[in-house]
């Protein structure tokens, strides 16, 4: 189940990445049109698609999964914080062009991203190493510490 996980991240996050490079003029437009981000726009176009492929490189990589696990639940929750605010506090919701998700509402999307950040921390939990650990001694037999 973590390695379907991470695989769903892989190609979340490398579709995302390549769909905003793919159209870089209209993802680097409609970040200009976000509150929050305007004033940063041309690096951020840059440093998001770059960050998701960094992720998607930690998750395809065993030895780097949980890590990558872990910057996926770090972006998601970045996401799914920006995409509250703007349904908050923005009365006019810029248009998103591109790509299959935009096709989705921001409502929709923030339920999505829910969803993904739900299951992000589920793949950290699967990566733990007491999640793969045998029942310690005590526990197989029924004895209890500390009683």
């Amino acid at each position: 189940m973590a390695e379907v996980i991470a695989g769903l991240f892989i190609l979340l996050f490398l579709y995302t990445a390549l769909s905003k490079l793919g159209e870089f003029a209209v993802f680097r437009h409609f970040l200009r049109s976000s509150p929050l981000i305007a004033r940063n726009a041309g690096i951020m176009a840059v440093l998001i698609p770059a960050g998701e492929i960094l992720v998607a490189l930690l998750l395809f990589l065993p030895a780097t999964r949980k890590q990558g696990m872990l910057a996926s639940l770090g972006l998601m929750l970045v996401f799914t914080a920006y995409l509250t605010y703007m349904l908050l506090f923005v009365p006019r919701l810029p248009c998103s062009c591109g790509g299959v998700i935009s096709r989705l509402s921001w409502q929709q999307h923030l339920v999505f991203n829910v969803v993904l950040t739900a299951l992000a921390l589920l793949g950290i939990r699967l990566h733990s190493p007491m999640f793969h650990h045998p029942l310690s001694p005590s526990i197989k037999t029924g004895e209890a510490e500390n009683l």
